[in-house]
Parts: structure tokens; sequence; C-alpha cells
């Protein structure tokens, strides 16, 4: 019995605000894997757009996403991270809300941009707010519980939107997309009722701005590295599928089973995967890891394409187990980068200048990576192991500059995580 508590207790986030935003992420998770699971078919039946109309809409959300992604943190800093917060969550409810009014394809890709800007900003207010109101100690390890829970929601939410499907009618797909804006709405709520975290002011002087951050050369050159990171994502989730199906006698019904495995791993494996980022040498040392791994998987990949039957299934699901373990180490990098190295006033500005280079990059990588990897017929894996590679061999030089160049704020964020200035000891109620 006392077992059975101890790994029930492993799964509880600490109690207080960690804990708070781990369930709120796992409520919000739930809306947002049901209406997934569903929008394609919603936005083809219920909408009636064609493929092409739909990858339009989701190629100018993505557009609109790069364009933004900078004034949107810039703001963040200015009107507060809860603040931000709190209207992405309301812009995401009412966009939710409109799509089953769509009549037009022009409106449906209106609203495809209001929800990648709304969603931008969201992520940008919700970034701020959990540096601010948390000790710099416990910021990666709360992002590692919320992660975890956010996989389990949007597990949850699957089975829900696949429910939904089952039905065959128009009601269940608007009734998926509602019930994705109402989960969206009591987020709003829910977000504006956390602990009020401490107000960051910075006065600039004459001649600064908070543009300032794409002068901050250093900075810049870690947020390429990290988006070419990234590229672990694509190969996890697109290109990777692909090469199932294409080149290798793996069944088809495989692909579920490793999107399963990987949901699984960091359910399980993402909080005490981000032990070390704690530092900017720790986050370097993950980074360099999770490189390495998935430079290794590649040339496993090309291998999959060269076997048959139980040693192919074998081979892909090492590949699922190694770039997983790439997501994990890596994400825990990620989340020092952003909540720690940015200076506290112009956070919003930092995370912009990050998500609009990783923006960028999106936007090149299925296309780049799926020439390389299938297109080739497989000897290009070994091209994209080299990139990690490279990645791998960047990653110290990259971040020890970071370590070594003050930021805007005249700070260098190579402190190891400890008590933050910029974060309250006792956090107050928000007033109603």
């Amino acid at each position: 019995m006392d077992g059975h508590r101890f790994a029930v207790s492993r799964l509880l986030p600490p109690p207080g605000l960690p804990r708070a935003i781990a369930y709120q992420t796992a409520m919000v998770a739930v809306g947002s894997g049901t209406f997934l699971s569903g929008s394609i078919v919603f936005f083809t039946e219920v909408l009636g757009l064609t493929p092409v109309q739909i990858g339009i809409g989701f190629s100018v959300a993505g557009l609109a996403g790069v364009v933004t992604s900078l004034p949107l943190g810039t703001l963040a800093d200015r009107i507060g991270g809860q603040r931000s917060w709190t209207v992405g969550a309301l812009g995401a409810a009412v966009t939710f809300a409109a799509y089953p009014l769509v009549t037009s394809f022009a409106g449906f890709v209106v609203l495809m941009v209001v929800a990648a800007v709304t969603a931008s900003f969201a992520n940008a207010g919700r970034t701020i707010y959990t540096a601010a109101a948390l000790p710099a100690a416990d910021r990666v390890r709360t992002m590692a519980y919320a992660r975890s829970y956010l996989n389990a929601g949007f597990t949850v939410g699957t089975g829900l939107g696949a429910l939904a499907l089952a039905f065959d009618s128009t009601a269940a797909l608007v009734a998926m997309v509602l019930f994705n804006s109402a989960l969206s709405l009591l987020n709003a709520v829910l977000v504006a009722r956390l602990p009020a975290a401490p107000v960051v002011r910075h006065e600039r002087t004459a001649g600064t701005s908070r543009w300032a951050v794409l002068r901050d050369v250093p900075y810049v050159t870690s947020a390429v590295l990290l988006a070419v990171m990234m590229f672990h994502a694509v190969i996890l989730i697109e290109i990777l599928p692909l090469w199932t199906i294409t080149h290798t006698d793996a069944p088809k019904p495989l692909l579920g089973a490793m999107l399963a495995l990987n949901t699984v791993l960091v359910i399980t494996l993402q909080v005490p995967a981000s032990r070390g980022a704690d530092s900017l040498p720790g986050a370097a040392r993950l980074i360099r890891r999770g490189a390495l791994v998935t430079a290794v998987a590649c040339p496993v990949a090309a291998v999959a394409g060269r076997t048959g039957g139980g040693w192919t299934v074998v081979a892909l699901i090492g590949v699922v187990v190694l770039v997983t373990t790439t997501e994990l180490w890596f994400s825990a990098a990620l989340w020092y980068f952003q909540t720690t190295v940015p200076p506290a006033a112009e956070r919003g500005a930092y995370l912009g200048t990050a998500q609009t280079i990783s923006s960028a990059a999106d936007v090149f990588a299925p296309v780049g990576l799926t020439l390389l990897a299938v297109g080739t017929g497989g000897w290009g894996w070994w091209v994209v192991a080299a990139v990690f590679v490279g990645c791998a061999l960047a990653a110290g030089p990259v971040v020890g500059w970071v370590a070594r160049t003050p930021r805007t704020d005249g700070h260098t964020g190579a402190a190891t995580a400890g008590p933050d200035p910029d974060a309250g000891t006792a956090l107050r109620p928000v007033s109603r």
C-alpha cells in the first residue's frame, strides 16, 4: 500500500501553483485533442472545404505566426503574462465557437489566422507568467509536469474525438468543436484566477527599444540552433510515418502503436528526464545528448527500409524511442532558455524572436526532410544525421557564447537555478 502511495505521489506535481498549471494544461489538452482528432473531417464535411483550401488555410495561419510572434511577445511584456494568457484563451474560445458559422473559404482563412495569433499570444503569456510566478529552481520541473499532463489530456481528447467521429453526424462534429470552445472559455476563467505574479518593470533609456533583442546575436544564434533541433519533432510526427508506409514492410497499424509509445514515454519520463536543466551548462549538455541520439536514430530508420518482418518493427520502435529521448531532453533545455535566459521585463520579446525563427524553420523543415529522408530512397537519412551531429558540436560553443554575453538588461542568464529576484516569495491572490 505504501509503495502504491509512493508511485501515485510521483505522478502528482507539487501542491500549489505547479499542480494548478498541470491540471489546467490537461484540461486544455482534452479540448485540443478532441478537436484535432476530427478537425479535418469537420472542415471537409461541415464547412465543405476542399483539401487544397484547408492546406492554404494552414499555410496562411503559419505565415501569420511568423509575422506576429515578435510583436505579440512585445505586447505580452507590456500588459503582463497572466493578462496575455487570459486574452489568448478567450480568443481561442471565440474562434472555435465561430467555426460552425463559417460560410466561405475567406471566413475560414480569417479564423485560422485568428486562431494562430491567439494561440501565440496565449503561449507567450503562459511562459512569461510561469517564469515570473515561480522561483527559477521550480520552473523547468513545473513545465515538465505540465507537459506530462498535456499528453495525458491529449490522449483522452483523441478518444473523445474518435467517439464523436463514430456518430458520423454533423451534430456530433459541431458538438466536438463547441466542446473545445467551452473548455477554452473555462481555461480563460481559471487562468485569470491563478495567483498574481510580481509585475516586472523595465525602465528603458532613450535609444533603446523592445526590438533590441534582434541585436543580441548570441541569443538569436541559439534560437537558430534550437529551431534546427526542433526538426526531431517533424521526423517523429511526419517523416517517420511517411517513410514507414512507403519504404518499409511494416503493417500500417504500427503507426498508431508508434504514436502511443511516444505518448506513454512522455507522460512517464518527462519529469525525470528534465533533471540537469537548471543551468546553461546543463541545458547545453541535454541539447548535445539529444542531438546525438537523433543522429543515431536516422541510420536506424534507414536500416528499417532494408529489413523485413519483425526486424523492421524492432528498428522502427527503436527510432521512436531514440527520437522521443531527444524530445524529452530537448524540451527541458528549451524551457530553461525560455524562462531564465531572457531579461525578466523582455521575456515576451525574446520568446517572440525565438518563435519567429522556429516558425520560419517550420516552413522548410517538412519538405526538406521529406526530400532528404524519403525522396532519396534512404541515403538522405545520413545527411539528416549529419545535421544533428552539427547541432551537437555547436551546442557547447553557442550556449557558452550566450553565457558570456550580457542580455539587453546587462545580465547573462548564466546563473544556475536558485532564488530568483524576479519571482515573489509569496503570491497574492488575484482580486476579483
